[in-house]
Protein backbone atom coordinates (compact mmCIF):
# COMPACT_ATOMS: atom_id res chain seq x y z
CA UNK A 1 0.00 0.00 0.00
CA UNK A 2 1.18 3.06 -0.82
CA UNK A 3 0.16 7.04 1.24
CA UNK A 4 1.05 10.25 -0.66
CA UNK A 5 0.48 13.82 1.13
CA UNK A 6 0.58 16.61 -0.94
CA UNK A 7 1.11 19.71 1.40
CA UNK A 8 1.26 23.50 0.99
CA UNK A 9 0.33 27.17 0.59
CA UNK A 10 -3.44 27.33 0.00
CA UNK A 11 -3.99 28.28 -3.43
CA UNK A 12 -0.84 26.55 -4.84
CA UNK A 13 -2.64 24.09 -6.39
CA UNK A 14 -2.84 20.95 -3.75
CA UNK A 15 -6.52 19.56 -5.22
CA UNK A 16 -6.04 19.14 -8.50
CA UNK A 17 -2.31 17.92 -8.01
CA UNK A 18 -3.98 15.33 -5.73
CA UNK A 19 -6.82 14.51 -8.21
CA UNK A 20 -4.07 14.46 -11.02
CA UNK A 21 -2.19 11.91 -9.36
CA UNK A 22 -4.92 10.18 -7.94
CA UNK A 23 -6.71 9.72 -11.23
CA UNK A 24 -2.84 8.69 -13.18
CA UNK A 25 -2.55 5.95 -10.38
CA UNK A 26 -5.79 4.56 -11.01
CA UNK A 27 -5.24 4.94 -14.63
CA UNK A 28 -2.04 2.26 -14.02
CA UNK A 29 -4.60 -0.12 -12.30
CA UNK A 30 -3.85 0.73 -8.75
CA UNK A 31 -7.14 0.92 -6.70
CA UNK A 32 -6.83 4.34 -5.19
CA UNK A 33 -8.85 6.72 -2.73
CA UNK A 34 -8.08 10.32 -3.30
CA UNK A 35 -8.71 12.16 0.20
CA UNK A 36 -9.24 15.83 1.49
CA UNK A 37 -10.28 17.85 4.71
CA UNK A 38 -10.24 21.22 3.02
CA UNK A 39 -13.68 23.14 4.56
CA UNK A 40 -13.86 24.48 1.20
CA UNK A 41 -14.90 21.47 -0.44
CA UNK A 42 -12.77 21.85 -3.61
CA UNK A 43 -12.43 18.54 -4.13
CA UNK A 44 -16.16 18.17 -5.34
CA UNK A 45 -15.75 21.56 -7.48
CA UNK A 46 -12.03 19.41 -8.96
CA UNK A 47 -13.79 16.66 -10.01
CA UNK A 48 -16.86 18.63 -11.33
CA UNK A 49 -19.44 15.82 -9.25
CA UNK A 50 -21.86 17.15 -7.04
CA UNK A 51 -23.48 15.49 -3.82
CA UNK A 52 -20.21 14.24 -3.02
CA UNK A 53 -21.06 14.52 0.73
CA UNK A 54 -18.88 12.60 3.39
CA UNK A 55 -18.94 8.97 2.10
CA UNK A 56 -16.39 7.24 -0.42
CA UNK A 57 -17.94 7.69 -4.15
CA UNK A 58 -16.84 6.25 -7.25
CA UNK A 59 -15.51 8.46 -9.61
CA UNK A 60 -14.08 5.44 -11.98
CA UNK A 61 -12.57 2.58 -12.42
CA UNK A 62 -10.12 2.07 -9.57
CA UNK A 63 -10.76 5.90 -8.22
CA UNK A 64 -12.68 6.75 -5.18
CA UNK A 65 -12.79 9.90 -3.26
CA UNK A 66 -13.96 10.87 -0.13
CA UNK A 67 -14.41 14.60 1.32
CA UNK A 68 -13.97 14.88 5.05
CA UNK A 69 -15.73 16.73 7.45
CA UNK A 70 -13.20 16.60 10.70
CA UNK A 71 -15.73 17.77 12.86
CA UNK A 72 -17.90 15.46 12.57
CA UNK A 73 -15.34 12.66 12.57
CA UNK A 74 -14.43 13.69 16.06
CA UNK A 75 -17.80 13.90 17.39
CA UNK A 76 -18.89 10.73 15.62
CA UNK A 77 -16.07 8.55 16.98
CA UNK A 78 -14.65 10.09 20.15
CA UNK A 79 -17.67 12.27 21.63
CA UNK A 80 -16.81 10.64 24.69
CA UNK A 81 -13.41 12.35 25.42
CA UNK A 82 -14.87 16.25 23.29
CA UNK A 83 -17.89 15.76 26.02
CA UNK A 84 -15.08 15.49 28.85
CA UNK A 85 -13.27 18.27 27.43
CA UNK A 86 -16.48 20.36 27.45
CA UNK A 87 -17.09 19.48 30.91
CA UNK A 88 -13.34 20.46 32.58
CA UNK A 89 -14.19 24.08 30.48
CA UNK A 90 -17.12 24.33 31.83
CA UNK A 91 -16.09 23.56 35.50
CA UNK A 92 -14.08 26.36 35.18
CA UNK A 93 -16.82 29.11 34.44
CA UNK A 94 -17.03 29.07 30.71
CA UNK A 95 -20.56 29.19 29.44
CA UNK A 96 -21.86 25.68 29.28
CA UNK A 97 -22.67 26.92 25.25
CA UNK A 98 -19.01 27.85 24.55
CA UNK A 99 -17.52 24.76 26.59
CA UNK A 100 -18.14 22.60 23.15
CA UNK A 101 -16.75 25.44 21.02
CA UNK A 102 -13.89 26.06 23.24
CA UNK A 103 -12.97 22.24 23.86
CA UNK A 104 -12.74 22.08 19.29
CA UNK A 105 -9.53 23.89 19.69
CA UNK A 106 -6.62 24.37 16.51
CA UNK A 107 -5.30 21.37 14.88
CA UNK A 108 -8.51 19.33 16.19
CA UNK A 109 -9.72 19.22 12.16
CA UNK A 110 -5.88 18.36 10.93
CA UNK A 111 -5.80 15.34 13.79
CA UNK A 112 -8.60 13.98 12.91
CA UNK A 113 -8.04 14.25 8.91
CA UNK A 114 -4.83 12.19 9.40
CA UNK A 115 -7.19 9.51 11.61
CA UNK A 116 -9.23 9.18 8.89
CA UNK A 117 -6.13 8.03 7.00
CA UNK A 118 -5.76 5.20 9.45
CA UNK A 119 -9.21 4.37 9.65
CA UNK A 120 -9.29 3.22 5.66
CA UNK A 121 -5.78 1.92 6.49
CA UNK A 122 -6.97 -1.17 8.30
CA UNK A 123 -9.59 -1.92 5.24
CA UNK A 124 -7.30 -2.51 3.26
CA UNK A 125 -9.18 -1.76 0.49
CA UNK A 126 -6.92 0.43 -1.58
CA UNK A 127 -3.44 0.14 -3.06
CA UNK A 128 -2.63 3.77 -2.49
CA UNK A 129 -4.42 6.70 -0.47
CA UNK A 130 -3.43 10.33 -1.86
CA UNK A 131 -4.26 12.98 0.77
CA UNK A 132 -4.82 16.88 -0.04
CA UNK A 133 -4.12 18.01 3.08
CA UNK A 134 -4.66 20.86 4.98
CA UNK A 135 -2.41 24.07 4.08
CA UNK A 136 -1.16 24.13 8.01
CA UNK A 137 1.31 21.21 8.00
CA UNK A 138 1.05 21.65 12.25
CA UNK A 139 -1.13 18.41 12.03
CA UNK A 140 2.22 16.43 11.75
CA UNK A 141 3.34 17.26 15.05
CA UNK A 142 0.39 15.08 16.50
CA UNK A 143 2.09 11.78 15.42
CA UNK A 144 4.01 12.63 18.78
CA UNK A 145 0.77 12.58 21.21
CA UNK A 146 1.59 8.76 22.29
CA UNK A 147 4.99 10.31 23.62
CA UNK A 148 3.86 13.05 24.75
CA UNK A 149 0.17 12.52 26.99
CA UNK A 150 -0.25 10.20 29.65
CA UNK A 151 -3.93 8.51 30.33
CA UNK A 152 -6.56 11.41 31.24
CA UNK A 153 -6.63 9.08 34.60
CA UNK A 154 -3.00 10.09 35.55
CA UNK A 155 -2.53 13.57 34.06
CA UNK A 156 -5.96 15.14 33.77
CA UNK A 157 -4.96 17.91 31.43
CA UNK A 158 -3.59 16.13 29.13
CA UNK A 159 -5.63 15.84 25.60
CA UNK A 160 -7.25 19.25 26.70
CA UNK A 161 -4.29 20.66 27.46
CA UNK A 162 -1.89 19.55 24.83
CA UNK A 163 -4.08 20.60 21.70
CA UNK A 164 -4.86 23.81 23.12
CA UNK A 165 -2.14 25.90 25.38
CA UNK A 166 -4.77 26.98 27.39
CA UNK A 167 -2.73 25.36 30.49
CA UNK A 168 -3.36 27.87 32.73
CA UNK A 169 -7.28 26.54 32.68
CA UNK A 170 -6.02 23.95 35.10
CA UNK A 171 -4.82 25.40 37.66
CA UNK A 172 -6.04 24.89 40.45
CA UNK A 173 -7.57 21.57 39.59
CA UNK A 174 -10.65 21.71 42.26
CA UNK A 175 -13.83 21.13 40.56
CA UNK A 176 -12.64 19.45 37.62
CA UNK A 177 -14.83 16.61 36.82
CA UNK A 178 -13.49 13.36 37.17
CA UNK A 179 -13.07 11.32 33.72
CA UNK A 180 -15.42 8.09 33.55
CA UNK A 181 -14.24 4.93 32.38
CA UNK A 182 -15.71 5.56 28.87
CA UNK A 183 -13.52 8.63 28.55
CA UNK A 184 -9.97 6.99 29.92
CA UNK A 185 -11.07 3.53 27.10
CA UNK A 186 -11.68 6.21 24.32
CA UNK A 187 -8.12 7.92 25.29
CA UNK A 188 -6.35 4.77 25.27
CA UNK A 189 -8.34 3.82 21.84
CA UNK A 190 -7.11 7.33 20.35
CA UNK A 191 -3.67 6.95 21.30
CA UNK A 192 -3.75 3.19 20.09
CA UNK A 193 -4.31 4.38 16.27
CA UNK A 194 -2.12 7.59 16.82
CA UNK A 195 0.90 5.07 17.50
CA UNK A 196 -0.52 2.90 14.60
CA UNK A 197 -0.69 6.29 12.08
CA UNK A 198 3.11 7.09 13.32
CA UNK A 199 4.04 3.73 12.00
CA UNK A 200 2.47 4.09 8.66
CA UNK A 201 3.44 8.09 8.24
CA UNK A 202 7.15 7.23 9.42
CA UNK A 203 7.46 4.03 7.12
CA UNK A 204 9.21 5.60 3.90
CA UNK A 205 8.70 2.76 1.93
CA UNK A 206 4.83 3.37 2.35
CA UNK A 207 4.59 7.33 3.13
CA UNK A 208 6.08 10.02 0.62
CA UNK A 209 4.90 13.89 1.64
CA UNK A 210 5.06 16.02 -1.88
CA UNK A 211 5.32 19.68 -1.24
CA UNK A 212 3.52 21.96 -3.89
CA UNK A 213 4.51 25.73 -4.82
CA UNK A 214 3.63 28.46 -7.08
CA UNK A 215 6.70 29.97 -8.43
CA UNK A 216 6.59 32.98 -6.13
CA UNK A 217 8.05 33.79 -2.38
CA UNK A 218 5.40 33.32 -0.52
CA UNK A 219 4.39 29.65 -1.33
CA UNK A 220 8.32 28.21 -1.90
CA UNK A 221 8.43 29.73 1.67
CA UNK A 222 5.87 27.82 3.14
CA UNK A 223 7.15 24.74 1.59
CA UNK A 224 10.49 24.94 2.55
CA UNK A 225 8.91 25.08 6.34
CA UNK A 226 7.04 22.07 5.50
CA UNK A 227 10.12 20.53 4.57
CA UNK A 228 11.94 21.27 7.60
CA UNK A 229 8.94 19.78 9.16
CA UNK A 230 8.90 16.54 7.89
CA UNK A 231 13.21 16.28 8.36
CA UNK A 232 12.13 17.09 12.08
CA UNK A 233 9.74 14.55 12.04
CA UNK A 234 11.39 11.86 10.25
CA UNK A 235 9.38 11.65 6.77
CA UNK A 236 10.08 11.10 3.60
CA UNK A 237 9.66 14.28 1.38
CA UNK A 238 10.22 12.74 -2.11
CA UNK A 239 9.34 15.58 -4.45
CA UNK A 240 8.67 19.15 -4.98
CA UNK A 241 5.84 20.65 -7.58
CA UNK A 242 5.81 23.68 -8.81
CA UNK A 243 2.69 24.48 -10.38
CA UNK A 244 1.45 27.58 -12.67
CA UNK A 245 4.40 29.20 -14.43
CA UNK A 246 3.81 30.95 -17.07
CA UNK A 247 5.24 30.81 -20.46
CA UNK A 248 7.81 33.31 -22.45
CA UNK A 249 5.48 36.55 -23.97
CA UNK A 250 5.95 39.06 -26.46
CA UNK A 251 4.01 41.24 -24.40
CA UNK A 252 6.27 43.39 -21.98
CA UNK A 253 3.68 42.99 -18.90
CA UNK A 254 3.85 39.15 -19.61
CA UNK A 255 7.07 38.59 -20.49
CA UNK A 256 7.88 40.81 -16.82
CA UNK A 257 6.05 38.62 -15.14
CA UNK A 258 7.27 35.20 -17.10
CA UNK A 259 11.00 36.53 -16.53
CA UNK A 260 10.34 37.31 -12.55
CA UNK A 261 9.08 33.67 -11.91
CA UNK A 262 11.88 31.58 -13.58
CA UNK A 263 14.00 33.10 -11.44
CA UNK A 264 11.65 31.87 -8.64
CA UNK A 265 12.41 28.50 -10.32
CA UNK A 266 15.45 28.66 -10.00
CA UNK A 267 15.22 29.10 -6.52
CA UNK A 268 13.34 26.39 -5.90
CA UNK A 269 15.62 23.97 -7.55
CA UNK A 270 18.11 24.90 -4.86
CA UNK A 271 16.41 25.64 -2.27
CA UNK A 272 14.92 22.13 -2.86
CA UNK A 273 17.82 20.53 -3.72
CA UNK A 274 18.38 17.61 -3.68
CA UNK A 275 14.58 16.55 -4.47
CA UNK A 276 13.60 15.81 -7.75
CA UNK A 277 11.10 19.08 -8.66
CA UNK A 278 8.48 18.93 -11.14
CA UNK A 279 7.56 22.02 -13.34
CA UNK A 280 4.31 22.65 -14.38
CA UNK A 281 3.25 25.41 -16.78
CA UNK A 282 0.15 27.51 -16.31
CA UNK A 283 -2.63 25.95 -18.29
CA UNK A 284 -4.94 28.33 -20.59
CA UNK A 285 -8.07 27.24 -18.73
CA UNK A 286 -9.10 26.09 -15.67
CA UNK A 287 -8.13 22.70 -14.49
CA UNK A 288 -11.68 21.52 -13.49
CA UNK A 289 -13.04 17.88 -14.40
CA UNK A 290 -11.67 14.25 -14.90
CA UNK A 291 -10.18 15.07 -19.11
CA UNK A 292 -8.14 18.24 -17.57
CA UNK A 293 -6.98 16.51 -14.73
CA UNK A 294 -5.70 13.84 -16.47
CA UNK A 295 -3.57 16.09 -18.60
CA UNK A 296 -2.59 18.23 -15.39
CA UNK A 297 -1.05 14.47 -14.74
CA UNK A 298 0.96 14.04 -17.61
CA UNK A 299 2.38 17.11 -17.11
CA UNK A 300 3.48 15.63 -13.71
CA UNK A 301 4.59 12.46 -14.68
CA UNK A 302 5.01 11.79 -18.08
CA UNK A 303 5.85 7.97 -18.29
CA UNK A 304 6.33 7.61 -14.91
CA UNK A 305 4.18 5.69 -11.70
CA UNK A 306 3.01 7.91 -9.60
CA UNK A 307 3.03 5.17 -6.93
CA UNK A 308 7.28 5.12 -7.13
CA UNK A 309 9.20 6.70 -4.30
CA UNK A 310 11.46 9.75 -6.17
CA UNK A 311 13.49 10.31 -3.45
CA UNK A 312 14.84 8.95 -0.06
CA UNK A 313 16.66 10.65 1.91
CA UNK A 314 17.32 13.72 4.44
CA UNK A 315 17.67 17.27 2.88
CA UNK A 316 17.69 18.42 6.71
CA UNK A 317 18.81 16.50 9.54
CA UNK A 318 18.99 17.80 13.16
CA UNK A 319 20.62 15.72 16.14
CA UNK A 320 21.56 16.70 19.64
CA UNK A 321 24.52 16.44 21.57
CA UNK A 322 24.41 17.74 25.36
CA UNK A 323 23.61 21.24 24.71
CA UNK A 324 24.42 21.62 21.05
CA UNK A 325 22.65 21.31 18.29
CA UNK A 326 24.40 19.50 14.89
CA UNK A 327 22.05 20.43 11.33
CA UNK A 328 23.43 19.21 8.04
CA UNK A 329 21.44 20.72 4.84
CA UNK A 330 22.71 18.91 1.79
CA UNK A 331 22.97 21.62 -0.89
CA UNK A 332 23.92 21.82 -4.78
CA UNK A 333 27.46 23.36 -4.49
CA UNK A 334 30.80 21.73 -3.58
CA UNK A 335 33.42 25.01 -3.24
CA UNK A 336 33.97 26.44 0.22
CA UNK A 337 34.32 30.10 -1.84
CA UNK A 338 30.78 29.20 -3.01
CA UNK A 339 28.82 30.27 -0.28
CA UNK A 340 28.08 32.61 2.57
CA UNK A 341 26.00 32.21 5.64
CA UNK A 342 24.05 33.93 7.93
CA UNK A 343 22.15 33.32 10.91
CA UNK A 344 18.51 36.59 11.20
CA UNK A 345 16.50 35.63 13.57
CA UNK A 346 14.55 31.43 13.29
CA UNK A 347 16.38 31.61 9.54
CA UNK A 348 19.60 30.79 8.35
CA UNK A 349 20.73 32.96 5.30
CA UNK A 350 23.14 30.50 2.92
CA UNK A 351 24.08 32.51 0.03
CA UNK A 352 25.53 31.04 -3.02
CA UNK A 353 27.48 31.67 -6.02
CA UNK A 354 25.98 30.45 -9.28
CA UNK A 355 26.83 31.12 -12.70
CA UNK A 356 23.15 32.83 -12.67
CA UNK A 357 24.61 35.02 -10.26
CA UNK A 358 24.06 34.90 -6.50
CA UNK A 359 20.89 33.26 -4.97
CA UNK A 360 20.22 32.96 -1.44
CA UNK A 361 18.25 30.09 0.61
CA UNK A 362 16.70 31.10 2.86
CA UNK A 363 16.58 28.18 6.01
CA UNK A 364 13.71 28.09 8.26
CA UNK A 365 15.09 26.75 12.03
CA UNK A 366 13.07 24.22 14.64
CA UNK A 367 12.27 26.14 17.58
CA UNK A 368 14.67 24.39 19.75
CA UNK A 369 17.47 26.57 18.08
CA UNK A 370 15.85 29.42 20.02
CA UNK A 371 18.30 31.27 22.36
CA UNK A 372 21.37 29.36 20.43
CA UNK A 373 23.88 30.93 18.88
CA UNK A 374 25.96 29.61 15.54
CA UNK A 375 29.04 28.55 16.19
CA UNK A 376 30.28 26.67 13.09
CA UNK A 377 29.31 26.19 9.60
CA UNK A 378 31.97 23.78 7.31
CA UNK A 379 31.28 21.92 3.54
CA UNK A 380 32.06 18.46 3.09
CA UNK A 381 30.84 16.54 0.16
CA UNK A 382 27.96 18.68 -0.53
CA UNK A 383 26.66 18.47 2.78
CA UNK A 384 26.32 22.25 4.89
CA UNK A 385 27.56 20.99 8.47
CA UNK A 386 25.94 23.84 11.26
CA UNK A 387 26.51 23.71 14.94
CA UNK A 388 24.30 25.78 17.47
CA UNK A 389 25.09 26.21 21.31
CA UNK A 390 24.34 27.45 23.95
CA UNK A 391 25.04 30.62 24.37
CA UNK A 392 27.53 31.39 27.15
Amino acid sequence: MRLIVYTGKGGTGKTVTSCATAIKLAERGHKTLVISADPAHTLSDALMIQDFGHEQKQVQTNLHALQIDPVAEMSRQYNVILSYMASVFSAKGIDETLAYEVAMLPGMTQLFSLLKIEEVWQTKMFDAIVLDMPASGEALRYLYFPKLVGSIGRKLSGLAGLFSGFAKVFQPLAKIPAPSKDVITSEVELLDRLDNLADIIKNGDVTSIRLVANPDTFSIENAKRALMSASLYGINVDMAVINKIMIPSSDEYYARWANFQQSKVEEARANFYPLPIREVQLFPTELRGIDMLSRHGDKLFGDDDPAQVFYRGQPYKFESEGTSIHMTVQVPFSEKDDFDIERIGDQLSVGVKTAAGRIVNIVPLPIATAGMRLARAKLEDRKLKVLFEKGA
